[in-house]
């Protein structure tokens, strides 16, 4: 199997699960391990985001952060601002910059037009709904931990949505403001860096961190911390992977193998 490949990798603890039409096959060392997400929690902030934007709290096109930028622009890291500390680099529009500080913005945005703090507002209209386990202690764009059981449950929604419409994870999932240069964090320079709203979009790049088997329509996250969630929507399948392993050449290496094993165990 697949999944058995994990054993091999050099983290103390890893916890891996397929998902596909609404069911999971899970590989773990311990089911109940908490793990920090890191950079996944970006995915729960722009659900987040979408269940308000269906909610009618906000807008796409509203300002917000740097002047001349909209909530599209954070939510897709066109903002132009730095990715730690609110310096500006670029216009809006201009560059796609990878930005946790970006994340932050959005956030405060959100909390502002939901009018509550934003930890309310995400756990009343995404974590609690979809039962997640746990509440983000932490920045919108890299505080919550959870367990691989959250993981999966986010990967099914993001499968077959039901907190929003599924027209509005299409557009969520589609390059917003094509054609931007940018660096993939740890994968370098892309031509174009394409993004959705929170969604890294795979596209056609390389290097990268899923698999060559993959679809370009692929979409997902990974987090600092050894994390990632990708959605395959061509395939109906998800992969999920927490462990306390920091990303490292390890993950370049282990990841995309993964991707490819897993895509053609299924196939087969």
């Amino acid at each position: 199997m697949a999944l058995e490949e994990v054993a091999d990798w050099p983290a103390a603890n890893v916890a891996v699960a397929v998902v596909s039409d609404g069911s999971a096959e899970i590989r773990a060392h311990e089911l109940d391990r908490e793990f920090g997400w890191a950079s996944l929690t970006k995915l729960l902030t722009a659900e987040t985001l979408l269940v308000g934007l269906e909610e009618g709290i906000l807008d796409l096109d509203q300002p917000a952060g740097p002047e001349g930028s909209t909530i599209r622009h954070l939510a897709a890291h066109a903002s132009g601002l730095a990715p730690d500390g609110e310096t500006t680099l670029a216009r809006p529009g201009e560059r796609r910059i990878y930005s946790n500080a970006g994340y932050e913005v959005l956030a405060r945005a959100i909390a502002a037009a939901a009018e509550m703090p934003f930890a309310e507002y995400l756990r009343a209209a995404v974590t609690g709904p979809l039962g997640l386990s746990r509440s983000l202690n932490g920045s919108p764009a890299s505080g919550y931990s959870g367990t691989i059981d959250d993981l999966t449950l986010l990967a099914a929604e993001l499968l077959a949505p039901r907190l929003v419409a599924p027209e509005t994870l299409t557009e969520a999932t589609t390059v917003q403001f094509p054609g931007l240069v940018g660096v993939l964090p740890s994968f370098g320079r892309q031509e174009p860096n394409d993004w959705g709203l929170g969604f890294e979009l795979r596209d056609h790049k390389s290097p990268h961190w899923t698999g060559s088997l993959n679809s370009p329509g692929t979409f997902g996250h990974f987090g600092a911390s050894g994390t990632f969630l990708w959605v395959d929507p061509e395939r109906r399948v998800a992969l999920c992977c927490l462990t306390d392993l920091e990303f490292g050449d390890w993950a370049k290496e282990a990841w995309p193998k993964l991707a490819d094993d897993v895509l053609a165990e299924l196939a087969a």
